[in-house]
């Protein structure tokens, strides 16, 4: 772990390398004395290929801010820090945009790799197989990052130069640039080593079982993209897609995932059972530092869950982004949020028995699952501008005292919950039905972890039967509803939601919803906000709240809430699937068609 952080430290910049490997890259075309130094020997190839893990999602990244990966603009949180645009359509046009920059850089350092493989070394090519196939997944994650940003962009496999023809080429369509991926992902994982025969020294690599990982999530992503929004974000000239791999792409994603469940490898990190951590496993995964860092005592090395992560240290690679601070100051829960969660009967607030309701500050909190404490944690008193009711904890970390922006728990980037609830969503959408068996060894062991009942088909029956809104659905359209509602829980603040609500065609709906806080009730249902009488009392000061409240669904029906976020500002449309081509990438290449809608 110590000799990858290292490389990470040395190595990481916003190209993807800092600025040793970078000015190399800058500088190879204009001195050819580098290649006698680097790409001779297996260790060349070695050293190259630890700094294309600065690659990976993290703290710091060439992706942009990770709080723009929080869900901070979704339907489920907001965010005083940073823009809502991303989830509210009015975004535009940008002159230029870091994720295509970077990940562009990142796609040549790997490039640079495969060529000089052929170029510049002379050994047994077995000896660098693992290097090679470490570029091949980079190549795959970064051309993955940019088809969910803008779809179908230009497939580039060889460094270019000032005299590139490809400069000027043609956007390829998303059914190419996913072809590529996949066909990367599959070199990757013929070239990877097992997790189990990666030393101690070099944990944090990425595994075979990693790659497989990975592909399992990108298939089931594009089979969703394709299953429900078709070639509607696709550019204008742009060609289809060859054939119909809906299915296809599912039963793999089924299959990769069902592989990497039943390896002992991995494992969900929980230590419910020690009294100290009070049932808070799913909060104190997420700042894992040292074995101060949490009631449990538990080190890194106990962490079995995060598949792939981006790796940090308190001696070489700190966090470097307030993050403590920015979590609870300025990220904010939605109402809808915290009404997902379930009671621990697997029930929905607005079924079960076991709710009680928001009349006093905490109430709401009680027979719920564990993660609406993990995650959220806190609640509102009193409610002002600042809170609006919650706050957040997940990432947060507090039982080591940090000073700001010395915080180095690893970035998860993948982890076996996601591998779980992966499978259960793509077995569902490939057959339109899914056994309690396949529930008990996939999403039911995420909730057994959240003190929650498992889900079955009779409990999403009851759900059916249950719910109004359900009256129009089948039970196993309400199993989906569950399926996803487990996804939007357990990896809340990872980054997912916006994404999901776009390959399931229903980023419109979701995000054009008022975002709202904390139930301030009224006459009939006074709470510690508004009395008996519908009056204000002194924890809550309408006055400051210039958005005002809103009458929405609640686990007790129609009640006015907070609003954080009006409905009126929002405009998201089908064009806001995809990001705009940045201005200056088409202004230097006019054979560049921009996104539908822009």
């Amino acid at each position: 772990m110590k000799k990858i952080t290292n490389y990470i430290l040395i190595c990481t910049c916003a190209l993807g390398f800092s600025s040793c490997v970078n000015t190399f890259l800058d500088l190879e075309p204009l001195d050819a004395k580098t290649d006698v130094i680097y790409f001779k020997t297996p260790e060349h190839f070695r050293e190259y290929a630890n700094g294309l893990y600065g690659q990976l999602l993290g703290w710091q990244s060439s992706y942009g801010s990770i709080f723009d990966h929080m869900d901070a603009a979704s339907d489920l949180s907001t965010c005083f820090r940073y823009s809502y645009g991303v989830g509210t359509g009015v975004m535009g046009i940008p002159n230029d945009d870091s994720r295509w920059n970077n990940c562009y850089g990142n796609i040549r350092a790997t490039n640079h790799m495969f060529e000089r493989a052929v170029s510049s070394y002379t050994g047994n090519l077995a000896d660098i197989k693992k290097e090679l196939a470490e570029g091949h997944f980079f190549r795959a994650y970064n051309y993955f990052y940019l088809l969910k940003f803008f779809g179908g962009v230009p497939v580039v496999t060889k460094v270019l130069d000032v005299t590139s023809s490809e400069l000027y080429g043609k956007r390829n369509s998303r059914y190419e640039v996913i072809n590529l991926i996949l066909s990367d992902l599959d070199e990757a994982i013929a070239g990877l080593p097992l997790e189990q025969n990666i030393t101690s020294a070099d944990k944090g690599k990425i595994s075979k079982q990693a790659a497989q990982a990975f592909k399992a999530r990108v298939l089931l992503y594009e089979a969703t993209w394709r299953k429900y929004n078709g070639t509607s974000t696709d550019f204008e000239g742009s060609a289809g897609p060859a054939s119909d791999q809906v299915n296809a792409f599912l039963e793999e994603s089924v299959q990769l995932s069902e592989t990497v469940m039943g390896d002992a490898a991995y494992s969900l990190w929980n230590y419910n059972n020690v009294a100290a951590m009070r049932n808070m496993s799913n909060r104190y995964l997420f700042n894992i530092e040292e074995e101060a860092s949490n009631p449990a005592g538990a080190g890194r090395a106990t962490n079995k869950e995060f598949i792939i992560a981006s790796v940090y240290s308190q001696e070489t690679r700190k966090g470097q982004v307030d993050l403590n601070r920015v979590i609870y100051t300025d990220m904010r829960p939605s109402r809808k949020l915290i009404d997902m969660f379930l009671c621990t009967d697997g029930l929905p607030v607005s079924m079960s028995d076991k709710f009680q309701g928001y009349k006093n500050p905490g109430d709401e909190f009680q027979s719920r699952d564990f993660r609406l404490t993990s995650y959220v944690g806190s609640y509102a008193t009193s409610l002002t501008v600042e809170n609006c009711g919650y706050g957040v904890s997940k990432f947060a970390i507090t039982d080591i005292q940090r000073q700001s922006k010395d915080e180095s728990a690893n970035y998860p980037v993948l982890r076996l919950a996601e591998v779980y609830l992966n499978y259960a969503e793509a077995v569902m959408e490939r057959y339109g039905e899914i056994s309690d068996d396949q529930l008990n060894k996939s999403i039911n062991k995420i909730r057994a972890r959240a003190g929650i009942a498992n889900l079955t088909n009779a409990l999403a029956k009851r759900i059916q039967e249950g719910v109004p809104a359900n009256a129009n659905k089948t039970v196993n359209q309400v199993m989906l509803d569950e399926i996803r509602r487990e996804r939007a829980l357990e990896l809340y603040m990872e980054g997912f939601r916006c994404d999901d609500l776009k390959r399931w065609g229903i980023a419109e709906e979701n995000l054009n919803e008022s975002r709202c806080g904390a139930v301030v009730g009224n006459a009939s249902y006074p709470t510690a906000f508004v009395d008996e009488n519908g009056n204000a009392t002194s924890a809550f000061n309408p006055a400051i709240f210039t958005k005002g409240t809103e009458v929405v669904e609640t686990g007790k029906g129609k009640l006015p809430c907070v609003v954080l976020l009006k409905s009126s500002d929002c405009a998201f449309t089908k064009g806001d699937y995809l990001w705009a081509i940045p201005r200056n990438q088409i202004n230097l290449n006019s054979n560049l068609v921009q996104n539908p809608g822009y």
